[in-house]
């Protein structure tokens, strides 16, 4: 039977199905995929406290429609560190990283296209959840290596430990389930 863990984002409640990680760790999946009621509250509520930028920066794909939704309330464009290159991507840059979702190596990559629009401008970091922060180092790499500067880095939630981390913005933290 599944478990559920509730808690509110942005004024919203939401129920968020518990899954096992590991045989001591569950984790509650936030899944922003359809949820356009809390997309658009989210990314407003994001939006009063992140500082001024130029462009918005996530990963593929979960947070694809938070960075759609802040775009589109802010006027700023937004692009996409893909997780394969497509034939479209040009001399592309990449780093790797490894997340707690999806328990395996994987690579990020900008094509030259990305790298030219952010050099040089102020990104904003945007992703659906920060937990052990590997993603968001990875994209802190990209940012660095196309020539950009870090506006901030935000998120819908801060899972565990990450909660307690300052050099993050967040709407509401989420607990780890332990064993």
């Amino acid at each position: 039977m599944a478990e559920f863990y509730t808690m509110k984002i942005a004024g919203l409640e939401r129920n968020l199905e518990k899954f096992p990680v590991s045989d001591s760790l569950d984790i509650a999946a936030f899944i922003i995929f359809g949820d356009v009621e809390l997309t658009v509250a989210g990314c407003a509520e994001l939006l009063k406290k992140v500082p001024e930028f130029d462009v918005i920066l996530t990963p593929e794909a979960k947070s694809i429609p938070i960075a759609y939704e802040m775009a589109r309330q802010s006027g700023k464009p937004y692009i996409v560190a893909r997780k394969g290159v497509k034939v479209y991507m040009r001399n592309s840059i990449d780093v790797s990283v490894r997340s707690i979702t999806t328990q395996k190596e994987q690579h990020l990559y900008l094509g030259e296209t990305e790298v030219k629009l952010i050099k040089d401008k102020r990104v904003l970091i945007v992703d659906d959840v920060i937990s052990t922060g590997e993603s968001l180092a990875a994209v802190r790499e990209l940012v660095k290596k196309a020539g950009a500067k870090e506006a901030a880095s935000c998120a819908f939630l801060a899972e565990g430990d990450a909660a307690e981390r300052d050099d993050i913005i967040f709407l509401e933290p989420l607990p780890l389930f332990f064993k």
